[in-house]
């Protein structure tokens, strides 16, 4: 009776797993996992840009925090007067990611801006802020219409080696409130440009189309293109607040990808405002000296599909390996 307790005892210790053997499996898992990050477009209204709100350090570092978030941002009621606001907000940026190196990976960031649009009185850019590790613009297009808008839509056509989808093309628009129907609809026309330029039917529309309460009412939906047809996705709900005041709770700020392709390259329920007031702890005061609109954001999956599923094959490997050790 006892030779046979003795031999449940080694079959039982045979069979046990010791925790040590797992734990390098679960840290790797940690570690690789964490390694990976998503690639984040986003879009923000800023409401008059100029350098006398870029020289408010508060704003601006606000500003580059809300940036060095993202991958690519698109910016618009950057004011055209001068240049001199992007160049703070770049020399920013880079400073503020030199910094966060010694915790992060940093980054190098650019831009490329449209040419001066809109009225007379109130000539404005499109521009777009990316990270040169992980973008590569490789090219650009303003919008040849007659007059359909009051600022044309700006587009780049990006390359990254980082995500699902390798090539795809933003385009940006800060619809006029009188006219935002009709702008939103000729989006189609952008988008037929487009294509036709680059011959990619990945293309993402995004910016502050004035596509909420008022400005575009279900009734209007059937007159806009990109709404009737199926081929184009409204990431953001029209129930979603993009604004900070309690007077509003519209979903102003839009972003529109096109194709299968495209939608299935996103994160599932990556779209959505970024709350910056509440993720940076500020009153509501200071936020409104940034800007009435909350950013809007999007993520795409990562390449590196091997790279994420290495953990589990490298935690089944290592939990076999102890198996076969202990017998």
């Amino acid at each position: 009776m006892d030779g046979c307790h003795n031999n449940m005892n080694v079959l039982t210790m045979r069979w046990r797993v010791p925790c040590r053997c797992l734990l390098p499996a679960f840290l790797c898992v940690a570690v690789w996992g964490g390694a990976i990050s998503a690639f984040r477009i986003c879009a923000y209204n800023l409401q008059k840009l100029d350098s006398q709100k870029a020289s408010n350090n508060r704003v601006l570092h606000t500003i580059t925090r809300i940036a060095s978030r993202c991958d690519i941002i698109l910016l618009q009621e950057v004011m055209a007067s001068d240049s001199s606001s992007i160049k703070s907000l770049l020399a920013s940026l880079n400073r503020y990611s030199r910094r966060e190196a010694q915790r992060y990976d940093g980054y190098h960031y650019s831009s490329v801006s449209s040419s001066s649009l809109g009225k007379p009185d109130d000539l404005q850019k499109y521009v777009f802020i990316y990270r040169t590790e992980t973008v590569h613009v490789k090219g650009q297009h303003q919008y040849q219409g007659q007059n359909h808008f009051v600022r044309a839509p700006f587009a780049v056509y990006v390359h990254s080696n980082t995500t699902a989808i390798k090539n795809f093309v933003l385009g940006g628009l800060h619809a006029d409130p009188s006219s935002a129907v009709q702008e939103i609809d000729r989006l189609y026309d952008v988008f037929k440009q487009v294509l036709n330029k680059w011959n990619d039917k990945n293309v993402m529309f995004l910016g502050n189309f004035h596509a909420g309460c008022a400005y575009m009412t279900r009734r209007d939906k059937k007159n806009i293109r990109l709404v009737t047809n199926t081929s184009f996705s409204w990431l953001i709900g029209d129930k979603t607040d993009t604004t900070i005041t309690d007077e509003t709770s519209c979903a102003y700020d839009r972003i529109v990808v096109h194709g299968k392709s495209f939608l299935k390259a996103i994160m599932p329920f990556s779209a959505k405002v970024f709350n910056f007031p509440q993720e940076f702890k500020l009153t509501r005061t200071t936020a409104l000296q940034v800007s009435e609109h909350f950013p809007v954001e999007v993520s795409l999956k990562s390449s590196a599909l091997l790279l994420q599923a290495t953990p589990l094959l490298l935690l089944l490997t290592v939990t076999l390996g102890c198996l076969l050790l202990s017998l």
